[in-house]
């Protein structure tokens, strides 16, 4: 029989310890260590808004300037193959929060401020994951999952809040965009030169004063969404121009913030993912971003309007100077996160993301978590992807106002979807077109008129 006086508190061992540390003449040292070592780890994910695959220097770039960026892929791994959600970002920022395909949670649109729409009470958010196990949770950025005061962070587990509730391009009853502080407006419109760094200040401020405990660290910059701005720091500093200077100004600010944690000891303990809601917006011209060698952006379901640039930094954890190739997206993160943080996903409701941990570890062997992903646009699943093959599907580009037919594309030869492969390999388009229909009585299709007897509804305004 087990006696009560053989159990004793992590605390009381510790003390125990130091005690005996100190009576062998042994540093702290080592019992920091062992503490240490029990943390659970603090996360930070730094979401940027049509950000091109291409647009850091790790990824290709040659006229924007990213040494931040770059170092943080350097001791970290780079993800070739991650994905957003959709080609747009309110959908993108759904799926991250909840862990599901966009579709699943009835937000594969873009919230505007006519939408009487956001993101469901029903539905648990990373920061409501986390919070039980001890996190204080922060959103500072661009939210977009409802500008209504019950769609904001702080009635979705986020303990503090700053930021714009929608894209810095939209406006409501004729008034811009307005800067918010927990639920209330603190500016209006919001002066967008220099609001990355007023998140960045935001963002060190939230990390100092919650050094002691676990924290999650939300970071979605509103840029480099257009309409552009940047302070007079960073004008004209890039070769690419606004654009450029927009995109340095978020290397700038990702950089204090990996030297924060290293001021604060956090480095080892802190999980920081970098990526983009989607593709660059192309029509914007010399202010939109690139995804060479991907073809199309934002808006479309090419590769460039969902592939995005992804880097994950954990000293200790994630080897640096890696890369994995694997097909990840940004519904695994909170399913990652939780599990990392020793808790779980709701078993009440269907996850579509999974935890990609064994990815990130480089553990041996470890292959992506999914048979197959789909690429949804608004209600249209217009291409799915298994492996090395896209099976895209017959729909109109809206963004080059063409019919694409059925093609099949080889991602691991042919990154930028040129040649169509389908006639040379039936079986293939056999078997992905066998996922299709799978999907389309999951979640439906809009193309096929599918109605998707999985999908949840969203959050709406009360009578509305």
């Amino acid at each position: 029989m087990t006696r009560k006086n053989e159990f004793i508190s992590r605390r009381d061992f510790l003390r125990g310890a130091a005690a005996g540390a100190a009576c062998l003449g042994l540093g702290a040292s080592t019992l920091d260590a062992l503490a240490a070592s029990e943390k659970q780890p603090n996360f930070i994910i730094i979401l940027c808004d049509d950000l091109g695959y291409s647009d850091l220097g790790c990824f290709g770039s040659t006229l924007i300037s990213t040494p931040n960026l770059d170092r943080m892929a350097a001791e970290g791994m780079k993800f070739t193959d991650f994905y957003a959600a959709a080609p747009v970002c309110t959908p993108t920022r759904a799926a991250l929060m909840t862990g599901c395909y966009p579709l699943r949670v009835s937000l594969p649109t873009v919230i505007n401020y006519s939408h009487k729409i956001g993101i469901s009470s029903r539905e648990k958010t990373i920061a409501q994951t986390l919070k039980p196990r001890g996190y204080a949770t922060a959103c500072i950025g661009k939210w977009h999952l409802g500008w209504q005061k019950e769609f904001l962070p702080p009635r979705h587990g986020f303990d503090y809040y700053f930021g714009l509730p929608y894209s810095n391009d939209m406006k409501y009853n004729d008034q811009a965009v307005p800067l918010i502080r927990g639920e209330e407006i603190i500016e209006q419109p919001a002066v967008l030169e220099t609001l990355t760094e007023r998140y960045t200040d935001e963002a060190i401020s939230f990390i100092t004063k919650n050094r002691n405990r676990p924290f999650f660290l939300y970071l979605p910059h509103t840029f480099p969404h257009t309409p552009l701005a940047v302070s007079e720091r960073f004008a004209g500093k890039s070769k690419r121009g606004l654009y450029g200077d927009v995109v340095e100004c978020i290397d700038w600010s990702t950089g204090r913030i990996l030297d924060t944690l290293k001021k604060l000891g956090l480095d080892d303990n802190t999980l920081v993912i970098f990526t983009s809601d989607n593709g660059p917006w192309l029509i914007r011209g010399k202010d939109g971003g690139s995804a060479l060698p991907l073809r199309g952006g934002k808006g479309s379901t090419w590769e460039g309007g969902m592939r995005e640039p992804c880097i994950m930094r954990w000293p200790g954890h994630i080897s640096a100077g890696t890369s994995c190739s694997e097909v990840a997206s940004v519904m695994d993160l909170h399913p990652t996160l939780a599990s990392l943080a020793g808790t779980s996903m709701p078993a009440d409701r269907i996850i579509d993301g999974r935890s990609i941990r064994p990815l990130m570890m480089g553990e041996k062997g470890a292959k992506s978590p999914h048979e197959a992903f789909f690429y949804y646009r608004l209600e249209q699943l217009q291409a799915v992807r298994s492996g090395r093959w896209k099976l895209v599907l017959a729909h109109r580009d809206m963004n080059d106002k063409v019919d694409v037919p059925q093609s099949l594309y080889d991602l691991q030869t042919d990154i930028g979807e040129k040649t169509d492969v389908s006639a040379t390999h039936p079986r293939i388009v056999k078997r992905l077109l066998a996922l299709v229909d799978q999907m389309r009585s999951d979640l439906g299709d809009a193309i096929t008129g599918a109605p998707g007897p999985n999908r949840r509804p969203p959050g709406s305004v009360s009578g509305k």
